[in-house]
């Protein structure tokens, strides 16, 4: 499978929708479909789907379609998916402990090692069967312990910190949920989750409803 080079974020940032959507697919017996009426499922026009795709490979047959079981484990492993990836959570307050609880991640393969936070009355608590460990103790768990993701679920004062010590302990991959920007070596990756800046898109969006 041929990709083609620089693309763009707006591209990648559309597979796990086609991903979800080709995975409810599987489950309802879905065996193949067109790009037209995967665009009426989707919301995406059935051109941008053809152009999506083909920035990885020649997916689909005219007259065709998709096979979606095909397709489905395909753009599973463009989003590495055939693989998986040890993660740590740090902060264990309401943003940490609704993404431990989350059965989906471990079924996509993302495997949580463990649970870190400052607070003593957590510091022993299980989620899911998964230990919340004294913060304390992350940078030895980190030399003994190869992890892939760090998940940062703490105050923006403390983010920093914590992300030095995962980058410094060999963590390539940082989720972010506080509401800071990360320095990081060119070398790691950050995704950003700021869900206020989510909520205040909801709120322009309605606003510009509204003013029409």
């Amino acid at each position: 499978m041929e990709r083609k080079k620089n693309i763009s974020m707006a591209v990648i940032k559309r597979l796990p929708k086609y991903h979800r959507y080709l995975r409810e697919m599987l489950n309802n017996d879905v065996d193949r479909i067109s790009s037209k009426d995967l665009s009426e499922k989707i919301g995406f026009t059935a051109s941008q789907i053809r152009q999506d795709l083909n920035c990885f490979g020649d997916f689909g047959q005219q007259g065709y379609g998709y096979n979606v079981k095909e397709l489905y484990n395909q753009i599973s492993g463009i989003l590495g998916l055939t693989k998986e990836y040890k993660t740590v959570i740090i902060g264990a307050g309401n943003i940490g402990q609704a993404i431990a609880n989350y059965t989906r991640f471990s079924t996509l393969g993302f495997k949580l090692q463990a649970i870190f936070d400052a607070n003593p009355k957590l510091i022993g608590l299980r989620i899911r069967d998964v230990e919340i460990h004294d913060i304390d103790s992350m940078q030895d768990f980190l030399k003994s312990n190869p992890i892939d993701i760090g998940i940062i679920c703490v105050p923006r004062i403390n983010a920093q910190k914590v992300c030095d010590m995962l980058v410094a302990n060999g963590v390539k991959g940082i989720w972010n949920f506080a509401p800071v920007d990360l320095n990081t070596p060119e070398d790691v990756i950050v995704e950003n989750v700021h869900l206020s800046e989510s909520l205040l898109t909801l709120t322009y969006l309605l606003n510009e409803k509204e003013s029409e």
